[in-house]
Parts: C-alpha cells; sequence; structure tokens
C-alpha cells in the first residue's frame, strides 16, 4: 500500500528545496564577487609590479628614448624654476626638501634636479650679496632630493649617474666663481606609488612631476563586467566605438586617483610649498581627438593587425587596457578645487608640435618612446615576441596618418601652492 506524504511532508521538502536554492545561489554570487575582486587586484597589483619605463641604456629603453620628454620639459623649465623661487623666498628653509615624483631611469630626472639645486643656488648667492637688506633670510646649505617611482623602476641607473653629477655641479660652481662650498646633497630613492604618502609631514618644500600623473593606479575595474569581460573590445584605450560606461570607468578612476594624490602631497607639503606638475591632457569634453588618445588609436590598430596576421589572439587584445587617462583643463580644476589646503596658483596648456625630420620619421621616434614606455606592460601580457612587429606597425600607421593631418598632444603644467 502506498503511504501518501502529508501536506506539511510537501511544504517541508519544498522549504529545504528552496533553501538550498538559495545557497546556491549566494554561493554562485559570492563566487562571482570574488572573482572580480581578485581580478581589480591582480590588474592593480600588475601596474605595481610590472610597470617601469625600459631601464639601462640600451637602443630600446627610457633613457635613450625620452628625447620628446626632455623636449617638452625644456618648453616649461622656466616655470618650474619660477615655483622653485618663490618657494625660496616665501619659506627661506635652513634644510629643503625637494621630491621627484615618477623621476623614472633616464637622464631627464637629474637634470632638473641640477637646474633646481643651481636656480636656489643662484638666489641664495643674491641674497647673501643683499644680506644687510635681508636680516632674516637663511641661506640653504643642506638639500635633500627624494627620488620617487614604483618599486620596478630602474633606480641603480640614477644611482651610476650620481658620481658624474656631482662631478658637473663642482664644476659650475668654480666656473661661476660663487664664494663659498657647495651645499650638502642629500639624495636616495624612495619606490612607492605616489598615490598616498610616501613622506613626512611637513618635510617637503618643493614636488615636481614629469608626464607621471596621466597613469592611473590601476585599470579601471569599471571596464570590466561581472565574469570579467571587458567592456572595451578590440580597444586598449577610449575610442569611438567605445560605450560611455568606459569613459566613466577612465573618469572616476582619475577622480580617485589625483584626489589621493593631492591630499598626500598636501600632508608632506610644508606652508606655502609649491608644485610643478606636468602631465598629458585633453583639449576639451571630446575624448577621442587628434592629440594624446589618438596614439592609443594606432596602438590598438597595431595590435590588430597582428591579430589578422594570428600573432596574437583577439581574446587576449580584449583583455588588454591601458591604465591611462587625459584629463581636461575642468576635470584637472575640478579635483583641485575640493582640495581646502591646495591652492591652483597656475594651469598653462601647451602644445607639443611635431617634431623636425631628422634620420628617423616621426613615427618611428614616438613608436620608440611608446615603446620604452609601455613595453614592461605589453610583454607581460603578451610576451616579448610581438614587441618589434608591433611597434613597427605602430610607426608605419602613424607615418601615414602625420602625412593627412597634424597631430598636436597638450601637455597641463600646474603650479599648486600649500595654504
Amino acid at each position: 500500500m502506498e503511504i501518501l506524504p502529508l501536506k506539511g511532508d510537501h511544504t517541508q521538502v519544498h522549504n529545504q528545496a528552496r533553501t538550498k536554492e538559495r545557497k546556491k545561489e549566494r554561493a554562485i554570487l559570492f563566487n562571482q564577487k570574488k572573482k572580480k575582486k581578485e581580478e581589480e587586484e591582480r590588474k592593480k597589483m600588475d601596474v605595481e609590479k610590472v610597470f617601469h619605463m625600459t631601464g639601462g641604456v640600451g637602443k630600446t629603453s627610457y633613457a635613450k628614448n625620452s628625447s620628446l620628454q626632455k623636449k617638452a620639459c625644456d618648453k616649461v623649465k622656466h616655470i618650474i624654476l619660477e615655483a622653485v623661487e618663490e618657494v625660496y623666498l616665501a619659506t627661506t628653509p635652513k634644510s629643503i626638501g625637494i621630491a621627484d615624483l615618477g623621476c623614472s631611469s633616464g637622464p631627464n630626472t637629474l637634470s632638473i634636479i641640477k637646474d633646481i639645486f643651481q636656480a636656489i643656488q643662484s638666489i641664495s648667492h643674491k641674497i647673501m650679496m643683499h644680506r644687510r637688506h635681508h636680516p632674516h633670510h637663511l641661506i640653504s646649505d643642506e638639500f635633500r632630493v627624494y627620488l620617487n617611482d614604483l618599486p620596478t623602476n630602474d633606480f641603480n641607473s640614477i644611482f651610476k649617474a650620481l658620481p658624474e653629477f656631482h662631478r658637473l655641479l663642482r664644476q659650475d660652481k668654480n666656473k661661476d666663481n660663487n664664494d663659498g662650498l657647495i651645499p650638502s646633497i642629500f639624495m636616495g630613492g624612495y619606490p612607492g606609488s605616489f598615490y598616498g604618502r610616501l613622506f613626512p609631514n611637513s618635510s617637503l618644500h618643493f614636488v615636481h612631476s614629469s608626464y607621471s600623473l596621466h597613469w592611473l593606479s590601476r585599470v579601471p575595474p569599471a571596464l570590466y563586467d561581472k565574469e570579467g569581460n571587458s567592456l572595451n573590445k578590440g580597444c586598449v584605450y577610449i575610442s569611438e566605438s567605445s560605450p560611455e560606461v568606459v569613459q566613466k570607468a577612465y573618469l572616476n578612476q582619475f577622480q580617485q586617483d589625483f584626489s589621493l594624490f593631492l591630499r598626500s602631497r598636501s600632508e608632506e607639503l610644508v606652508v606655502d610649498g609649491r608644485m610643478v606638475l606636468i602631465f598629458l591632457g585633453r583639449r576639451g569634453t571630446e575624448h577621442v581627438d587628434k592629440g594624446n588618445s589618438f596614439f592609443w588609436q594606432i596602438l590598438s590598430r597595431s595590435f590588430a593587425i597582428l591579430v589578422s596576421q594570428g600573432g596574437i589572439e583577439q581574446e587576449k587584445l580584449d583583455s588588454y587596457d591601458v591604465h591611462f587617462y587625459a584629463p581636461s583643463r575642468e576635470e584637472v580644476e575640478e579635483e583641485v578645487r575640493k582640495q581646502e589646503s591646495i591652492k591652483l596658483e597656475r594651469l598653462d596648456t601647451v602644445e607639443m608640435d611635431t617634431i623636425e625630420q631628422g634620420i628617423e620619421s616621426y613615427g618611428t621616434t614616438v613608436a620608440k618612446a611608446v615603446r620604452a614606455i609601455q613595453e614592461s606592460m605589453i610583454s607581460s601580457h603578451f610576451g616579448e615576441k610581438i614587441l618589434d612587429a608591433l611597434f613597427d606597425n605602430f610607426a608605419r600607421l602613424l607615418d601615414d596618418e602625420v602625412v593627412k593631418e597634424d597631430i598636436k598632444p597638450i601637455t597641463f603644467v600646474l603650479v599648486l601652492r600649500k595654504i
């Protein structure tokens, strides 16, 4: 005889099944969130552990392929030195603290430190000659120079150049016939992300950062859906085909990073301390133009050629995005306004001209510069074998575009004061 379950038994079985189903759903959701978090952390750690300019002095090194950055810095050097003089006169420190954030490994960092040192020495000498009119002014006899970049940076290349750096300082001092000894200079490497605190409170008088702040702390996690799939397939940066969520993801990451950078430096600067920040930007609200974003379009097209030739897989390209953002003037100003203790003294827009044709084409020169910057990240994701073909494509495509229309990337130069 068949025994039928009671009504209450049916309900109990149903509830047990429903409970089991809910647990399964929660487990799936938990695993999805865990996977997304792990992906975010992996991409963030990729930047901190992998990203660096190509070290050494070889033909693909940053040291050999950073002339474009040097040319741009020379164009705005007068702004840097004016800010240095202003902070020196305003604070008159006995011991002056200077930080170069994103110093990299080429000759550019020691070149600007030398210029800053000489500017302070010059104004110190003038004060000393007219001391009776400025009895309250102290003469700096100690320089503390902090060279910062990510831990993967080739700091050894900088350290190897220090003896020659000091020799040139002594040589210039003798040439100028200035009285007195050269002030003590204490220089050190400070590895770590500048998106956060690096130095003690009120330890810095001047902060310099050149062509570093357009690099984000990580690839924006919002570029990927719950399953970790890219929302910007086929492109390494914002393009005409990118959905609006991609633009928002990059903007949000920039806002988080730049805000944290400013808050951190505000704690580390003395009152009336100055910052000069030089980084890439864009002209207006549109993200896609014939400026800095165009170089990423060229890189995406260069990758696409390799995909069509079977050199890399489409899925591999779809999962590669750069941790870069070129903000607009308004976006920069908005973040500065949020900082109560930082005042924007100056914001200049500098347009870099297409370099004159020399032994190499414009495309080749830019391709070498981009490779020296991006090689570490590209190699980590795709392997080293594709590099030569990729940047041969890049150089050729860029040369073809320059013939049609000028490409004019812009640079922002900010002078900020701690109040």
